[in-house]
């Protein structure tokens, strides 16, 4: 029986046709597995997974290991993007039990889903250390059927120790000075210098830490923040991660030089290193950063934006080579002298090869080389370069192209909302923030229901069945607070402040302040998740503490303000050990502590006062714009009582609501912002 066929995920969807008898997760699984006294297999995967492509091809796609799950096993395929809430309780117990995680995830469960047996990707056939997935099934199936007692005592223990595990730092004051230096020292022990980013390999882009930085040096000068973040999106810039040719960053670089990508192209790092860019041009005015931010908004508009306006969730690593015909990770990317010469001709394939950094030995596989900006002596025309890079497109154009993860997830689409709007209103582009509004009008239109309760995805205009998860509030959120600011239109605010009663209604402890990944009303896992540190994206705590922060700068709202001084308590007891993986959580911190700053601008939406207002560098700083006697003052309490000044648009910078002396002067206004100059 085909069980997946209905579902709406693509992950799923690829496993539909697979000989194993899958279910989606659902009480009618754990209610099989009971009825016929097996274990449940539950295998948890994303669209764009390379590991979940060759563990499907390899293992699910096989008749002789379909046919021993299907008799031992109740199998449930879960896609972690649109259970996020799953992912992370089992996630957490497989990390318990072997000090690391990964996709495909695989975990055997009793049937009331208290695990009991973990791991990753397991291969075909036994190799460095590890079993087959054949042996592995038979081991499982052997335990439950000999040693059952024992198995259900070691599940329940683990069940029992994930309950335990509650996060109570909610009654915590937010950090102070104090704990924000000794973040940066964390953070400036933990930078490599030589290569620019975090740690070693694999290396991930830091973009909450980015953001972290950039604040601090605007409301320190602390110049050694700003040298971290402006080398590391340097390095991350010139480096493989990044798309040379179609602009976008990769998932993850696999080396510390940032030279070779896992190539799955993900929306949610998109979004926050286009806004991380744009904000370090705001800082810096650097040429590069206003390049990279530009080109990332582009690639998220040309090639995940949907027919319905929403994003898609990710382009796959792997695609078919364009001379082997297989199927492999980064064939659309990767370059030969040899591919080079035919898409060019020998002069500017020449050319190419030094500029991009290809060689004969290649950087990744079979002597191929992903494209970078390697530094050197030379001095290439940059008219050669921009011809050759556009040869190059139209080369790779003509290849099989990567699939696309079509469905939207509400969480990102709030990410590349903010992201576009900010991004089109600092260069003048119309077009970026019009993409941002319709991608807003499909979040309220198609993800949220007539209470502003949030479904987590949709794909081809159909809402999927996955309730939001805190993350989806507060992203989707901080969206509709950056499309206020941006179209001085009120209504984004109203709906943002929709979404965010839902957070203090259903998702804070209200004796902690403590916040749960999940809703108060959401189906019951073996544990609630809670989680306030960083991923791939800002964690749903930090990421709310944010919104509701913005929120109260923009409305006065006290319950929202206090809300988030609680969430932040988190901040302080992790930000000095672990700045790492905390990194949104101290930027929220760094606006607390700087205000944040409220300007209301009364005049022009889109004028020199209001372009000033959001290029300030003020950390968290809230803009309201609009005309006096406009619908803006009545929607937006920040413009209230507000008039202009000897007939000139007008800026009030604020505190609680109390202002400073009237504005009339754009370039004064980014001095009392913290911009710098050259950028109006």
């Amino acid at each position: 029986m085909n069980r997946l066929a209905g579902t709406t995920s693509p992950y799923l969807l690829q496993h539909a046709d697979n000989p194993v008898d899958w279910w989606p997760w659902g009480p009618g699984a754990f209610e099989e597995a009971k009825r016929r006294d097996v274990p449940v297999l539950l295998s948890v995967g994303y669209s764009a997974c390379h590991w979940c492509h060759v563990m499907a091809h390899e293992s699910f796609e096989d008749e002789a290991t379909a046919a021993v799950m299907n008799e031992h096993f109740v199998c449930v395929k879960v896609d972690r993007e649109e259970r996020p809430d799953i992912d992370a309780v089992y996630m957490e117990a497989v990390q318990a039990a072997t000090g690391q995680g990964g996709w495909p995830m695989t975990v055997f469960l009793t049937p009331d889903a208290d695990p009991f047996y973990f791991g990753t990707y397991f291969p075909p056939e036994p190799k460095h250390g590890m079993p087959s997935f054949r042996q592995l099934l038979e081991g499982v199936r052997s335990a439950w059927a000999d040693r059952r007692g024992e198995v259900t005592e070691v599940a329940s223990k683990i069940t029992s120790d994930l309950a335990g595990r509650e996060l109570r730092y909610g009654d915590a004051r937010p950090p102070g000075e104090s704990e924000l230096a000794q973040a940066l020292l964390g953070l400036t022990r933990e930078y490599d210098a030589t290569y620019g980013g975090f740690g070693g390999a694999p290396k991930f882009p830091p973009s909450m830490v980015v953001e972290f930085l950039l604040r601090h040096h605007a409301r320190t000068g602390a110049e050694g923040a700003l040298q971290m973040a402006a080398e590391t999106c340097e390095r991350m810039a010139r480096g493989g991660i990044y798309d040379q040719l179609g602009g976008g960053f990769a998932r993850y670089s696999v080396d510390r030089e940032f030279t070779v990508p896992h190539f799955e192209k993900m929306l949610y790092d998109n979004a926050l290193l286009c806004r991380a860019y744009a904000h370090l041009w705001r800082a810096t005015g650097s040429a590069l950063a206003k390049r990279i931010a530009l080109e990332t908004a582009e690639f998220m508009v040309r090639e995940l934006r949907t027919n319905e306006g929403g994003f898609a969730s990710a382009l796959d690593a792997d695609s078919e080579d364009p001379d082997t015909g297989e199927h492999v990770e980064g064939a659309y990317y990767v370059w030969t002298p040899e591919q080079l010469t035919r898409a060019l001709g020998e002069a500017d394939a020449a050319v190419a090869a030094r500029y991009f950094g290809v060689t004969e030995e290649g950087t990744f596989e079979k002597g191929a080389s992903v494209l970078r900006l390697p530094r050197g002596e030379e001095v290439f025309d940059a008219e050669q370069t921009d011809r050759i890079r556009l040869s190059l497109q139209a080369a790779r154009a003509r290849r099989p192209a990567p699939g696309r993860d079509d469905k939207v997830v509400a969480a990102w689409n709030g990410l590349a909302v903010a992201a576009l709007a900010e991004t089109g209103a600092y260069f003048g582009r119309q077009d970026l923030v019009d993409a941002a509004v319709g991608a807003g009008d499909l979040l309220v239109r198609l993800h949220m229901d007539e209470l502003a309760r949030l479904t987590r995805t949709s794909k081809d205009g159909h809402a999927g069945q996955n309730a939001g998860v805190l993350e989806d509030y507060a992203d989707v959120a901080e969206g509709f607070l950056t499309l206020a600011s941006v179209t001085g239109e009120g209504v984004w605010l109203e709906f943002a402040g929709f979404l965010l009663d839902h957070v203090l209604d259903r998702f804070v402890d209200r004796e902690s302040g403590a916040l749960y990944d999940t809703a108060s009303d959401a189906e019951r896992l073996i544990r609630r998740p809670q989680d306030p540190t960083d991923n791939a994206a800002p964690s749903g705590w930090t990421a709310a503490a944010g919104a509701l922060l913005t929120y109260a700068a923009h409305t006065g709202s006290e319950p929202h303000r206090t809300a988030a001084e609680r969430a932040l308590g988190v901040v302080t007891a992790l930000g000095p050990r672990a700045p790492r993986f905390i990194g949104n959580g101290l930027a929220v911190a760094e606006a607390l502590l700087d205000g944040p700053r409220e300007v209301a601008v009364v005049g022009e939406v889109g004028g020199r006062m209001h372009h000033a207002a959001l290029t300030g560098t003020a950390p968290g700083a809230v803009v309201a714009a609009g005309p006096e006697g406009s619908p803006a003052t009545a929607e937006l309490p920040l413009l209230a009582d507000r008039p202009r000044v000897d007939g000139e648009d007008t800026a009030y910078v604020c505190h609680h609501f109390v202002c400073d002396t009237p504005e009339t002067d754009p370039e004064g206004l980014r001095r009392t912002l913290g911009a710098g100059e050259g950028r109006g």
